[in-house]
């Protein structure tokens, strides 16, 4: 299992991207969470398959829904289980 925190810079915030990542971090059956960070930026922590993950990472960098994503950090972690039960939005 892997832990992959996420850093989304572009347009972001306001366009439901949050929504988006919710949504799709529970088609894969992933943990975690994501945020909005008061520098216009959106952070996500998730926690899974790695191949799930990176599928993840691929379709943020595509720009999903309405958000125009320019750049994506990503931080990669190995976890001996998952820490997290289910995706949620914080505020």
């Amino acid at each position: 299992m892997s832990l992959v925190k996420i850093l989304i810079f572009g347009f972001v915030q306001g366009v439901f991207l949050r929504r988006d990542i919710n949504q799709k971090a529970k088609e894969l059956g992933v943990s975690g969470y994501v945020c909005n960070l008061y520098d216009g930026s959106v952070y996500a922590e998730a926690q899974g398959e790695q191949l799930k993950l990176k599928e993840m990472i691929e379709w943020i960098k595509n720009s999903p829904g309405r958000s125009k994503v320019k750049k994506v950090k990503i931080e990669w972690e190995a976890v001996d289980k998952i820490d997290a039960d289910g995706f949620e939005i914080k505020y």
